[in-house]
């Protein structure tokens, strides 16, 4: 099971980044075909948002198209390799600030945020994290600021072989238990399948103070679709020069 010290090892001492994270996006054809075919549909109600904090961006693979949403970017990272390397990627964005964390604490993020991301990378994260990271979030979130958070579904996902990694010990109701024992309120829910025929991920927007609304909760099997489809017009499209019209 993927803990704090397995992520610390995995992601400062034996993962390669070569690719620097696009190989992720490898069935969607590349990261921008994901944010665009993926991400951003879900996302385009919250951005632009004033104030971004991004948590675990590794090598900043969705941080260029944050940074195009917002007027202040922070990051934060428990990986002292992925915080320099976006220190230097990014580096002639004034308004981008990376820093180095202990996978528990968001000390560094401070004042108040529109809206908090994270994707593809807490889905490696125990409960343990998202006791301390949840309440933190509601902390510093506006008070119509929201958070996407991507994490395991692996505990009520009925998978036996957990080949990607996942958090043996978090679920979908977890989180949103989390988030409500905290004041929070969970807006959206999304099970998600990845590589796998079973909703081994989880997709979760929440904000501040109680709702009056019941949070939207459904189970999408279709997940990985959105990937070949994305990729297939892509591909599509590439294949054609272009043309002046």
């Amino acid at each position: 099971m993927p803990n704090l010290s397995w992520n610390v090892q995995q992601w400062d001492e034996q993962y390669r980044w070569d690719l620097k994270g696009e190989e992720w996006s490898s069935s969607w054809g590349s990261s921008e075909a994901q944010w665009f075919g993926t991400l951003y549909p879900r996302l385009h109600r919250y951005l632009p948002a004033a104030r971004i904090l991004e948590i675990a961006p590794g090598f900043g693979r969705w941080t260029r198209y944050l940074l195009e949403s917002c007027e202040d970017y922070t990051g934060i990272d428990l990986s002292a390799e992925c915080v320099n390397a976006c220190r230097e990627t990014f580096k002639q964005f004034e308004k981008a600030r990376f820093f180095k964390n202990d996978g528990l604490s968001l000390s560094d993020a401070s004042g108040q945020y529109d809206f908090v991301f994270s994707f593809d990378s807490l889905v490696h994260a125990d409960t343990e994290v998202f006791n301390s990271y949840i309440p933190a979030i509601l902390k510093i979130l506006t008070h119509d600021g929201v958070a996407f958070i991507h994490h395991s579904n692996f505990r009520d996902s009925g998978e036996t072989s957990n080949v990607h990694h996942r958090s043996e010990d978090v679920s979908a109701a977890i989180v949103r238990g989390i988030v409500e024992r905290n004041g929070g309120a969970v807006a959206v829910q999304e099970t998600i399948n990845w590589g796998s025929d079973r909703l081994i991920d989880c997709l979760t927007i929440f904000a501040r103070g109680a709702s009056q609304d019941q949070p939207v909760i459904f189970a999408n099997d279709k997940f990985m679709d959105e990937a070949s489809n994305t990729k297939l017009v892509i591909d599509r499209y590439s294949s054609r020069r272009r043309t002046t019209l």
